[in-house]
Order: structure tokens, then C-alpha cells, then sequence
């Protein structure tokens, strides 16, 4: 018996990835942490024979995430759900500048697409069984190449994270491509951080970072201006019949495949829809991913009010 925590199963492909994983043989619980309560798929995941758990959370406040890790890793320790063996994180935003701020005064791309999910597993790591798999949703804009981005989305342009977590971070902050860029920086930083939590803890879990390539028809886009959300959702999606793209549905079952260990990879890796791949040459910087890791603790603990965790040993 075992449970999956899951981000961003209310839309896009990870409803599709949470109706997978609710039947596989080794899943018996469904935690969804979501902003409300998805009742048609909790409906539909009850149908299957799972049982289905809502935990409320803001993932654009680092408060929220905590308080949340603290309520899931609370009904695993009190049996009310048991030991978590998949956790993925795939809720995301994107913006159409790099100026929307949350509650703590951070840049929310940041604070949804790195700091929740850094906060997730620091918090739930305790709790996934020996087996388990982490599996943090990326993208291969991170590349910033037109190979990967279709040209569409600006390539990342790194800094210290004290700046990338802070609105304006980057040039004519107000600007869509700042906003783009602000998301592909943000998926950047999530693969630095799979590689850190690998190398930190190489026992467990396996920690893994999942591109399901450029999936048009889903909310991401859904602050864009109206041509651009018309396009996503009604133009794009034709090329889903090409290999350019990649359909909701088939981009949920990927994701389910690489948390439910259907995808083979080790602890670190980068899966590229179906199978591993190298991720960006500027992704593996052992130095960036260290000092990264304790900004991000610095910047949890002072939102949380709380001391930094300590630092472990690096292997």
C-alpha cells in the first residue's frame, strides 16, 4: 500500500497523469494539493478504487507549501494515508511579465516552479518509502535554442537566485519576453535543483526531472493576451499530429510513466518524454546547484520565519 502526492491535477496534463497513476497495482491513495477541490476528478479517481485526499495549498506561497508539507507528512505519520511512494510536482505558471508578485515578495514564476517544489520534498522526504520517485515537471525551453522552443519562448538568463526570486529581474521587466524568460530561467533552476537533491542524497528517493515537450491546448498560456490563449488552444494543437508537439493526454501518460518507474532512469536524470537524455550543458554546474540550494533554504526560512536548514554533507 502507498500513496502518490501530486501538484496540477486539477488541468492539463496532470489530470491526464493523475487518472494513470490511480490505477497502478501499487497505488491505494491519491493526495491531491491543489487551490480547490477538483470534485469531477476526485470523482473520477474515487471510481477507480482509490482512495483521494485534498490538501488546500497556494503553491505562490511559501507559507502555504509549508503548511501543506506539514499536513501531508502529519496523515502519513498518523496512518491516515501511507507512506508516499511517488511525488510529483508538476503544477507550473507562466506570466506575461516577470512583475507578478505573491504574498512574500517574490517573483511567482519562481516561487511556484522552484521554491514549492523544493519545499515539497525537503519537507516530505521522510515520508516516501525506499522505492520512491520524485518527479518535477521542467521544460526544454531551458535550452533557449530554437530547436526546443519553436522560437517562441526566451532562453534563460541565469543569476544569483536572491535576484531571479524578486520581480524585475531581468531587462524591460514588464515585457512578455521577461515573462518568458522569467519561466525558462525558472525550469533552469528546477533541473539544477534534481541534480542537488540527487547528488545530496544518492540512497533515495530517485529524484527526476521530466520534460513532456511543447504541449499545446493547456492552461499554461492562460495569462497570455487573447491571440496567443486563441492560438494555444485552438491553432497549435494540430501540430500535436506532428512530432513538434505533444497532446495533453500523451504528455500525462509520459509524466505517469516516469513517476510510476515505467520510464527507466537513475536519481538526477533529465527524461525527455519517453526515454533520458542529457538536459542543457549550462544545466550541470555542481557550483550553481550548491549555492542555489541554500538560497532557495534562506529564502524559505525567512517567509517561514523560521532558522535555514542545516547543510548536509555532499557526496
Amino acid at each position: 500500500m502507498s500513496s502518490v502526492v501530486i501538484t496540477g491535477a486539477s488541468r492539463g496534463i496532470g489530470r491526464f497523469a493523475a487518472q494513470y497513476l490511480a490505477i497502478h497495482p501499487s497505488h491505494t491513495h491519491m493526495v491531491l494539493l491543489n487551490r480547490r477541490t477538483p470534485v469531477g476528478l476526485v470523482d473520477e479517481l474515487r471510481a477507480t478504487g482509490v482512495d483521494v485526499s485534498v490538501i488546500r495549498v497556494d503553491l505562490s506561497s511559501v507559507r502555504s507549501v509549508a503548511q501543506a508539507t506539514d499536513e501531508a507528512a502529519d496523515a502519513v505519520r498518523s496512518g491516515r494515508i501511507p507512506p508516499i511512494r511517488t511525488l510529483v510536482c508538476n503544477a507550473g505558471v507562466q506570466h506575461t511579465t516577470a512583475l507578478t508578485e505573491t504574498v512574500d515578495g517574490l517573483e511567482e514564476t519562481f516561487a511556484v516552479n522552484v521554491l514549492a517544489n523544493h519545499l515539497l520534498l525537503s519537507g516530505l522526504r521522510a515520508h516516501l518509502t525506499s522505492q520512491a520517485r520524485v518527479v518535477v515537471t521542467v521544460s526544454d525551453t531551458h535550452f533557449g535554442d530554437l530547436r526546443h522552443n519553436l522560437g517562441m519562448v526566451s532562453g534563460p538568463r541565469w543569476r544569483p537566485v536572491e535576484t531571479l526570486a524578486r520581480v524585475g529581474a531581468f531587462p524591460n521587466a514588464g515585457s512578455v519576453r521577461a515573462g518568458r524568460t522569467a519561466y525558462s530561467t525558472s525550469k533552469l533552476a528546477a533541473i539544477h535543483l534534481v541534480h542537488e537533491h540527487a547528488r545530496r542524497f544518492p540512497d533515495g528517493p530517485t529524484v527526476l526531472a521530466f520534460n513532456p515537450g511543447f504541449v499545446p491546448g493547456t492552461d499554461l498560456a492562460r495569462d497570455a493576451d487573447a491571440l496567443s490563449r486563441f492560438a494555444m488552444r485552438r491553432v497549435m494543437p494540430a501540430l500535436t499530429l506532428t512530432p513538434l508537439a505533444t497532446s495533453p493526454a500523451r504528455a500525462g501518460r509520459l509524466l505517469a510513466d516516469a513517476a510510476s518507474g515505467a520510464t527507466a532512469a537513475p536519481s538526477g536524470a533529465y527524461i525527455d518524454r519517453d526515454r533520458a537524455a542529457p538536459s542543457s550543458p549550462e544545466s550541470y554546474d555542481p557550483g550553481r546547484e550548491h549555492q542555489a540550494w541554500a538560497a532557495i533554504e534562506t529564502l524559505i526560512a525567512e517567509a517561514c520565519n523560521r532558522p535555514a536548514a542545516s547543510d548536509p554533507p555532499r557526496t
